[in-house]
């Protein structure tokens, strides 16, 4: 098998060699953000909305560097570990930015450094799933609103315990409320609800990431004369809604077929898949 290579602060190393030190703040304090990306036939998808989010991500961590994380540096960074693990040109990233530098809670610098990672996949378009999802809400635990809200940190203890909890309940996935508990996110993805026609999604200011792919879906919706209105959601639309979707960069979008008795249909996902593959 051949050597594969991720790519740290610019320079191409082993996969399973020990980059990180035990210093590291994002291991230590969480303090950090990262992107998932997907390349298809050698592009990028999307990379002006990562490199968006990314950019603001960073500033509200006030970290140094933001400017030259553009879009060009997203799309020069993924080509070139492509092209140095020989991979066939569709393959999962995830970029993950911390602060270097010692401190403790107060750090000493703001200077960013990254890691870029990758993963081959065999599909050149997006897949809608065949088999729909069985979900559950996750009420153990709830999601902060608050200035950190919309973009992917480090600190993902929230998922990880909404992790256990979809595999101890045997379920497909789990969604998350917000602090007030209303409908915010799943553990990997956005929520889309499709309710007397209309098409339903968490609002920013309930705390949700601001996905790359949610931002995808909203504009092929409003391209396609869908109706789609960002609201503050009771998860008990769960019990009537026709239709329940997840969205994230790398995967698409994935319908959900049930959750606890009540069950989905999966019009408006297909439809919408196609004209993301139309893209």
């Amino acid at each position: 098998m051949l050597q594969q290579y991720l790519l740290f602060n610019d320079e191409f190393h082993a996969t399973d060699a020990p980059v990180l030190s035990a210093s590291n703040r994002s291991f230590k304090f969480g303090d950090g953000l990262f992107e998932s990306m997907r390349m298809i036939n050698n592009k990028l998808q999307f990379a002006d909305l990562h490199a968006d989010r990314l950019t603001a991500g960073m500033k509200a961590l006030k970290m140094d560097g933001h400017a030259l994380m553009d879009d060009y540096f997203l799309r020069q960074k993924t080509a070139d570990l492509a092209k140095r693990n020989k991979w066939n040109g569709n393959v999962r990233f995830r970029l993950s930015v911390y602060r270097e530098g010692a401190g403790v809670y107060t750090p000493e610098i703001n200077k960013a450094g990254y890691v870029l990672e990758g993963i081959p996949l065999t599909a050149s378009t997006y897949e809608l799933n065949s088999k729909g999802l069985i979900i559950d809400v996750f009420d153990e635990m709830t999601k902060p609103v608050n200035k950190l809200s919309n973009f992917k940190t480090s600190n993902a203890l929230l998922y990880v315990m909404a992790g256990l909890f979809k595999s101890q309940n045997r379920l497909d996935e789990a969604m998350i409320l917000n602090q007030h508990g209303f409908l915010c996110e799943s553990i990997s993805a956005n929520v889309f609800v499709v309710y007397n026609k209309q098409v339903y999604t968490p609002a920013l200011t309930e705390g949700c990431v601001s996905g790359v792919m949610r931002t995808a879906i909203m504009q092929l919706c409003k391209m396609n004369d869908i109706p789609l209105i960002e609201a503050q959601i009771n998860p008990e639309i769960l019990k009537a809604a026709e239709e329940v979707f997840i969205t994230n960069a790398t995967q698409g979008i994935q319908w959900v077929m049930g959750y606890g008795r009540k069950r989905y249909f999966n019009e408006v996902s297909k439809l919408l898949i196609d004209k993301l593959n139309a893209l």
